[in-house]
């Protein structure tokens, strides 16, 4: 694609799991922002922080539009990334409301070490559930009275998704609990698992779709009602006494303030607008490039020798394992081939390792940006080189 201009013809990124590629309309937008109109949002009155204040406002509302989500029920604030905004809620819920805390076995660690803070500092207890291969939960098997369930809906070592995510929110929000999504691996190729889905929080991160290092949650209004203010600061109020305090988010039209304390990244959140309009003016071919290059590089996987699939399917995340080769060192000297894979764990030790016992493995997560003579390249080097 003519975005991803600047790539190299021998550069090989395998790596849009952690952090895609950014477009040039993206890394334009946020050199404009730093060259034309570089100032605080939500605090000045001059020509440049209005202009900044409208940017942003714009894109809070994109991403309700991405997700098909209304904001009279709900909100959109900014954060670092997955991990801090998942961390930012469990921190502030009040227990009394909740017997117990939920999360699933494939979890990447944002939400498995966040659950396990929580069940630490409320007392309530912590059940870990299975997934099937496919992703889905069998909600029948599970207790989820007053629960706080924490799950991905799209997993990071090999895409599966969570299917059955609309029947989860019923089953959860008819047992009285709420249900927080870690959409982190779903938003940039995935989304429309989640589109018009009424959980009660998504947290993901702009740096994985095609957008600056930014963390996104967006919530129901009504979350905040189970929740008591434990990190504040600037940004956060109308008003400040000796003793007291007035928050901002009393009223709607600020009630993002509730999760963004001090000074937010604005020439990042100005570059994610610009991602949501590259990434919504894609053509039907640009995804057909992605699906080809896919199905493609997991066939030839699947169909070598000692190749071992931790996937059952075709998904731009795929993990795996060499019999009689360290990952590592297969990473290594695919690098010295221009080729940039993920090895190791991928933040997801407890299933990858204790649960399924592989090795370190080898991840590649394609994106928008390969090419199909990117995946000859990675064909032609990791045959060679495992040979």
């Amino acid at each position: 694609m003519k975005e991803f201009d600047y790539l190299g013809a021998k550069d090989v990124y395998l790596d849009a799991a952690c952090q895609s590629l950014r477009p040039r309309p993206v890394i334009d937008a946020i050199s404009q922002y730093y060259t034309e109109h570089n100032s605080c949002g939500e605090r000045v009155k001059y020509k440049w922080g209005i202009e900044t204040d409208e940017k942003v406002e714009a894109t809070r509302e994109k991403v309700l539009k991405f997700l098909k989500l209304s904001g009279r029920k709900y909100t959109v604030s900014f954060t670092l990334n997955t991990t801090y905004g998942i961390n930012l809620i469990l921190s502030q819920l009040n227990p009394k409301h909740f017997d117990k805390v939920i999360t699933s076995e494939i979890e990447h660690n944002s939400p498995f070490l966040s659950t396990i803070a929580f069940s630490k500092r409320t007392g309530l207890s912590r059940k870990v559930i299975k997934r099937n291969e496919d992703g889905s939960i069998e909600i029948e098997n599970y207790d989820f009275n007053r629960a706080v369930v924490v799950v991905n809906c799209a997993s990071n070592f090999d895409g599966r998704k969570l299917l059955n995510i609309k029947e989860l929110t019923k089953a959860v929000h008819k047992a009285g609990g709420i249900i927080i999504i870690d959409a982190a691996q779903a938003m940039s190729h995935s989304s429309d698992i989640l589109k018009g889905v009424e959980v009660d929080a998504i947290c993901f991160s702009a740096h994985k779709m095609y957008a600056p290092s930014l963390g996104v949650i967006v919530w129901r209004d009504d979350l905040i009602e189970k929740m008591d203010v434990g990190f504040i600061g600037g940004g956060m109020v109308d008003d400040v006494k000796k003793e007291s305090y007035l928050l901002s988010a009393e009223s709607k039209e600020h009630r993002y303030t509730r999760f963004e304390s001090g000074l937010q990244a604005w020439g990042e959140i100005v570059g994610f607008g610009a991602a949501l309009d590259w990434l919504n003016s894609l053509l039907k071919k640009d995804w057909k490039n992605l699906e080809n290059n896919t199905k493609e590089l997991y066939e030839f996987l699947k169909n070598s020798d000692k190749v071992h699939m931790v996937n059952h399917e075709a998904n731009p995340t795929m993990s795996f394992y060499v019999e009689g080769v360290d990952s590592h060192m297969l990473g290594n000297a695919l690098s010295r081939d221009n080729i940039m894979a993920r090895t190791g764990y991928f933040c997801a030790h407890y299933y990858l390792d204790h649960v399924m016992g592989f090795p370190p493995l080898i991840r590649f997560s394609l994106g928008l940006h390969n090419r199909p003579e990117d995946i000859e390249i990675v064909k032609n080097e990791l045959a060679k080189i495992v040979k």
